[in-house]
């Protein structure tokens, strides 16, 4: 009977040790341009001054600092977050007018180091995100949002946009999904929401010589994988990339200015959870899974 015993254990254990790495967590492999994620150790109160992350200053309402717009969300962190890093949730309501814009909400982090033209503007560069909606401040999703973007340097246009909602002149059929959309608005490619599976996580190769798109998605702690692209698209006009919250108004007529007509509605709080924030370099396909 020991015999077997021990014949159980060996055996065991030769499955133990053969079994691939739990997939916790992802390494990233590919060289950092700009590094979004949060150390653990990091106070809400660091995002209020210069602190090597993200831009203080840009895109939030003058008079609310990033401490009264961002959290630090419950739960696991995102894929590559994990072990060292943190994710971060930011909230819009009433109060979240950026400038003089007020037909929108709205927030946008932007990474610290990102300039109108530097080396994420050229060459073949990749985005990630992941992304977790909360439950508790859902999104109004008859209006449409923008979530992560690229705005050109002169701030005419953006590159793209990963949005989600209603988009306006649609009749919101696929509200309840992540959408890509090229410089010209149109959709390209769009997943369901998962509340189920935690986070999403999306990567966004930009390849500037041959202007085009590519997205990459995966759920949870699974490894990117191709999802659709290249897309061909005009990548040009350098810019800065934000991650966060821009809600639009609904009922605006002809050609009104959205960002200062349309309705919004009052008493808002509405939050998403951002993790695995970085831009890599992929020269040579290089991507990050």
């Amino acid at each position: 009977m020991l015999f077997f015993v021990v014949l159980l254990v060996l055996a065991l254990t030769s499955a133990s040790l053969a079994a691939p790495p739990s997939n916790r967590f992802a390494r990233v492999t590919c060289p950092i341009l700009l590094d979004g994620r949060v150390p653990k150790n990091f106070s809400l109160e660091a995002f209020d001054r210069p602190n090597g992350i993200f831009n203080p200053d840009f895109v939030r309402a003058e008079d609310v600092p990033w401490s009264q717009i961002l959290e630090f969300p419950d739960g696991p962190a995102s894929k590559f977050d994990v072990p060292l890093y943190r994710p971060v949730e930011g909230t819009i309501d009433d109060r979240s007018i950026f400038q003089n814009q007020v037909g929108f909400r709205r927030y946008g982090l932007q990474f610290a180091n990102d300039k109108a033209n530097d080396t994420t503007d050229s060459g073949v560069v990749t985005l990630h995100w992941s992304i977790k909606l909360d439950e508790e401040k859902k999104l109004d999703l008859s209006h449409e949002y923008l979530m992560v973007w690229h705005e050109a340097a002169d701030f005419s246009t953006n590159q793209f946009n990963f949005n989600t909602g209603t988009r306006i002149g649609t009749n919101g059929t696929d509200r309840r999904t992540w959408q890509l959309l090229d410089r010209n608005s149109k959709l390209l490619w769009s997943v369901p929401h998962d509340k189920n599976c935690g986070w999403q996580n999306f990567a966004l190769t930009l390849d500037y010589v041959r202007n085009t798109l590519t997205i990459y998605y995966s759920k949870g702690t699974s490894p990117l994988k191709k999802a659709a692209g290249p897309f061909s698209n005009n990548n040009s006009g350098g810019g800065q990339f934000q991650m966060g919250m821009l809600k639009k108004p609904t009922g605006v007529t002809g050609s009104a200015d959205i960002s200062k007509n349309g309705f919004q509605p009052t008493g808002i709080k509405e939050a998403v959870a951002y993790g695995g924030l970085f831009v890599e370099s992929s020269a040579g396909g290089c991507v990050s899974k």
